[in-house]
């Protein structure tokens, strides 16, 4: 494709991205096809001749997008907000054309300055002191993932440059909540910690970890001859958005000497407004956090900011420097190589750049407010209602609701909730998930897709109240 020939077809392209947006609500908002149907629809091997740009738009129409479930349906309620401002968009649309790689400062100047700049903007929005440091991951998963292994590392003197973990006498140790994401699990895994050595802490009634029950299981495994590592709590966990309060565990973790990590993907966002910010009271005695960019706060994805507080020993446990990419002014700038687990990156920090910029600091604020209060509306009626229940705080933008008919309860209950859910789903008219909570299916109703107004979520409290009746 030469770039006369891009630029013609950009224009197809972003022509249809426009329009997909603007026409979105007329599609049912989840998939309405079956497995294996566009497995069946493409041929079995690659095209040996090149095809025409308009044959690939139309079966990205015709095939492409009856498959996909529309994160940005005004009427899309499922696991979290997803959101891909078309100002991000751009952003990453023109990184991708760039096609820079930042596997040094020298390697794209550009790419590793805006990064450090637009991620202390936005370390400044979140109310973060001037001690924290950001770089941009993938996802919570992979940020995790990292704070555990550097948890290791220090907890170990740096065991990696010698026998690693199965050098240790002791066995390492990391807590979580019980309502902690499963990619915690799954970073604990991966950093060698083993699942015998994850303990799950207990909740109290609102779904957030006790610190005493932290503090009890912390003095039982020292008792036990083992070695207490590293928390990870969690504000705004991803069944409830439970927060576990930050400062007792803040002060225990400093007490014993161990890594506090603060999941806060989806949550974290929401400190961009002052009057949330005490849901992050004690994140200063946290060593890590992540907040999904790429969530709530409306950047396309991918885009996972991970702070820490010790730069210095997460470039001591991540850095590699082999002679290629070494330079002469490597001591006076900051490599990003070394800042995680890939060598290279994209020129991600150009969605958030776009995005901060076109959009400006107090439309997002306005949006979030807006989102946060629609959940309240929504939780006001669910409670004024008789035969339905909600089933935990409404702290952040989502809802676990449960319709309880008279006399219906256990796995007659847990049969009739699935169903209704299914049902709407199924129908196309709005999109919710399904989950467990203490045993028992319920509904989490997320609000938060970029074009939900009040109409639409009072429309989908009619939408539940008829599809139950049903």
């Amino acid at each position: 494709m030469t770039p006369e020939q891009f630029r013609q077809h950009g224009r197809q392209l972003i022509d249809l991205i426009a329009d997909y947006r603007q026409t979105v609500a007329e599609r049912p908002v989840m998939a309405q096809v079956e497995p294996g149907y566009l497995k069946a629809a493409l041929p079995a091997s690659a095209p040996q001749q090149a095809e025409p740009f308009t044959a690939i738009l139309k079966d990205v129409d015709q095939l492409l997008m009856p498959g996909l479930s529309h994160w940005q349906h005004p009427d899309f309620y499922g696991y979290f907000p997803s959101n891909g401002t078309l100002s991000s968009v751009l952003g990453d649309f023109l990184s991708t054309g760039l096609g820079v790689l930042g596997l040094s400062w020298q390697s794209s100047p550009a790419l590793s300055e805006l990064e450090e700049t637009t991620l202390d903007w936005l370390r400044q929005l979140l109310g973060l002191s001037s001690q924290w440091s950001g770089v941009i991951q993938d996802t919570a998963s992979t940020s995790t993932l990292v704070a555990l292994i550097c948890a290791r590392e220090r907890a170990t003197d740096h065991a990696q440059v010698r026998g690693g973990l199965q050098a240790q006498a002791k066995p390492l140790i990391v807590y979580v909540s019980a309502h902690a994401h499963s990619s915690v699990d799954k970073a604990a895994l991966l950093a060698g910690f083993g699942r015998d050595n994850i303990r799950l802490i207990a909740t109290d009634e609102q779904f957030a970890m006790r610190p005493e029950a932290l503090r009890e299981a912390i003095a039982q495994d020292i008792a036990a001859g083992n070695q207490p590592c590293a928390v990870v709590a969690t504000t705004g966990t991803t069944t409830t958005t439970a927060l576990d309060p930050l400062r007792p565990i803040g002060e225990i973790v400093q007490a014993q000497g161990l890594w506090l990590h603060v999941d806060s993907a989806m949550a974290g966002s929401a400190m961009i407004l002052p009057e949330c910010r005490w849901m992050w009271d004690g994140i200063e005695l946290a060593d890590s956090v992540v907040v999904n960019a790429h969530k709530w706060l409306g950047v396309a994805f991918d885009c996972s900011i991970y702070y820490v507080r010790d730069p210095q020993h997460l470039i001591r446990v991540m850095s590699t420097n082999p002679s290629y990419l070494q330079s002469a002014v490597d001591g006076e700038v900051k490599n990003l190589r070394d800042w995680g687990i890939p060598l290279g990156r994209r020129f991600r920090a150009l969605k958030l750049w776009f995005m901060l910029r076109s959009e400006g600091v107090e439309a997002l604020q306005q949006r979030l407010r807006r989102d946060l209060d629609n959940a309240r509306w929504l939780a006001e009626q669910v409670e004024a209602s008789d035969e339905w229940e909600l089933l935990a705080p409404v702290q952040l933008q989502a809802l676990c609701i449960r319709h309880c008919p008279a006399g219906l309860e256990g796995d007659a209950l847990d049969a009739h909730t699935r169903g209704w859910a299914d049902r709407l789903n199924a129908s196309g008219d709005a999109y919710v998930t399904p989950a467990t909570l203490n045993g028992r299916w319920m509904v989490r109703v997320s609000v938060g897709a970029l074009p939900t107004e009040r109409e639409h979520v009072q429309r989908l409290w009619q939408r539940l109240q008829a599809i139950v009746a049903a």
